[in-house]
């Protein structure tokens, strides 16, 4: 066949008016496609902010105790809905829920041993005290809770106790165990803080509270890494005029706060009552105690320690080297035992810097 030059001609440029077609269709999405592919992306979306919502029932690993002073055993603990109505059996667990956006959840709390932290401060005002010591079992009950929250060992049937774990729970009230309470560490708290978080549907709040405990701890650990390991032993504030010291063997939560001042127990491993002559022996570098709401006179005992002939020969005695830790902050198995511990790490600094500029 014959091809003329003006056949040549509209041939190819049929050609490239399909070709242009073809590349524009393909750059080009209908209108049912780009609404398909924008569904998809918010469904991965919301099935991504999804992911961090609790899922009720829910079930979380806790624990029962065998009576004062028994044995801590695994026991679940079943969650429906998010609790409505908490009651914290201490301070310092009243104000990690506080922490967590969790005030309006609270109708009770009790064991007021130690200051409020002054950032919750308004907050904590706004919960009913059902007691300023330790509370029992009926006026937890009477609060009418969902939910009672805290340290371990107050979960027993005594004048102090809140009740037993399995009777509450018979009464359809859920409980929850501070971990920290229990052969605790830092780690302990932060796995408390994530099942609150998980039980009351805060997964965020809880998530970023712990970020910057750790970012706390990371500043305390970083501002004595250029100092020497120090020891030091605790004085039980029984009176003002005797000595007791604990050996600390139990308070594993408090022992690893302190590790971050790189603070070392002086009667690790030491069982049963310490005298007053191991003590002087031990010689430690630092002595701590705590100061609670109807202790004795704190200043008096520290007064008299300092004065005390026996105790001279003790490096905590003669570099002035006693620190106070507001109960609170200490025994309350919270969040606040880094306050202190900041506190502690300020003094203790202040002090030997002061000592230097003496020698």
């Amino acid at each position: 066949m014959k091809f003329t030059s003006r056949t040549i001609g509209i041939a190819a440029l049929s050609l490239l008016l399909l070709l242009l077609a073809a590349c524009s269709n393909a750059s080009t999405s209908s209108p049912a496609e780009e609404t398909t592919s924008t569904t998809n992306t918010t469904e991965t979306s919301a099935s991504a902010e999804n992911t961090n919502k609790t899922t009720y029932p829910l079930t979380i690993e806790n624990f029962t105790i065998s009576g004062e002073g028994g044995e801590w055993k695994p026991k679940v603990q079943v969650f429906d809905k998010t609790p409505e109505r908490v009651v914290a059996n201490t301070q310092s667990a009243a104000e990690m829920l506080i922490k967590l956006g969790l005030t309006d959840k609270m109708v009770g709390v009790a064991a007021l041993y130690g200051s409020v932290t002054p950032d919750v401060a308004d907050d904590f005002a706004q919960i009913p005290v059902l007691s300023k010591d330790y509370v029992g079992k009926e006026l937890v009950v009477g609060a009418s809770p969902d939910l009672v929250l805290g340290r371990g060992d107050l979960f027993a049937d005594a004048d102090w106790g809140v009740g037993t774990v399995d009777g509450l729970n018979d009464m359809n009230i859920r409980t929850f165990l501070q971990t920290t309470n229990h052969k605790g560490s830092l780690d302990s708290l932060y796995s408390d803080i994530a099942q609150l978080g998980q039980i009351f549907d805060v997964q965020e709040n809880a998530a970023t509270f712990t970020e910057s405990l750790k970012t706390r701890v990371a500043a305390i650990k970083a501002s004595v890494a250029d100092q020497p390991d120090h020891t030091f032993a605790y004085i039980v504030p029984a009176t003002e005029d005797t000595i007791t010291v604990s050996s600390m063997q139990n308070d594993t939560y408090q022992l690893d706060a302190l590790g971050l001042l790189k603070l070392k127990n002086t009667f690790d491993g030491v069982q049963g009552e310490v005298s007053v002559e191991q003590l002087i022996t031990a010689n430690p570098d630092y002595l701590l105690l705590s100061a609670y709401a109807g202790s004795p006179d704190i200043d008096k005992l520290i007064e008299n320690l300092y004065a005390n002939p026996a105790l001279q020969s003790m490096n905590a005695i003669k570099n002035k080297q006693i620190y106070v830790t507001d109960f609170s902050q200490f025994w309350g198995y919270g969040y606040q035992i880094l306050d202190g511990i900041e506190k502690m790490g300020q003094e203790m600094k202040l002090i030997q810097s002061s000592n230097d500029l003496s020698q």
